[in-house]
């Protein structure tokens, strides 16, 4: 199976200080962003934490969803607001907590279908599909 043939926006995220820190430099496409940890996790707190980015791929993703069936559909979504946690429930298990505010002169009709919609976004249905992750040794470049 070719894990790249598919996704054309490779990141990548490379430890910041050779010891020390959790500090992550991330490269995805043309963008810059900074992962760590905050500081009672031992990290300097220099950016967002892994499971921040988590949630936000998944609100970001669910946003997107709905503003793009809510134009296709000619429905007055002005915005949509969502707000995630996660936390494990007494199983281990990841629960992640999605409250979506849905702005605009919507019906009652159209904020539930909208509801069922946000499921459908691509990284709801990954998450909650589960994903297989492929991983291999590379070897390190020559200089």
């Amino acid at each position: 199976m070719d894990a790249h043939a598919k996704d054309p926006h490779t990141v990548t995220v490379n430890l910041r200080d050779s010891e020390g820190s959790y500090t992550c430099d991330i490269n995805a496409g043309k963008h810059q962003l900074v992962a760590d940890e905050p500081v009672p996790l031992g990290g300097d707190d220099l950016g967002a934490a892994p499971y921040q980015y988590l949630k936000a791929a998944l609100g970001a993703c669910t946003a997107m969803t709905l503003r793009m069936y809510a134009e296709r559909k000619k429905w007055p979504l002005t915005n949509a607001i969502v707000t995630l946690r996660h936390s494990r429930d007494a199983n281990k298990q990841s629960v992640f907590e999605r409250d979506i505010q849905l702005i605009g002169e919507l019906s009652d009709d159209q904020r539930e279908r909208l509801l069922d919609i946000a499921d459908r976004c691509p990284v709801h249905k990954t998450l909650s599909h589960g994903a297989t992750i492929l991983s291999k040794l590379v070897d390190q470049p020559e200089n």
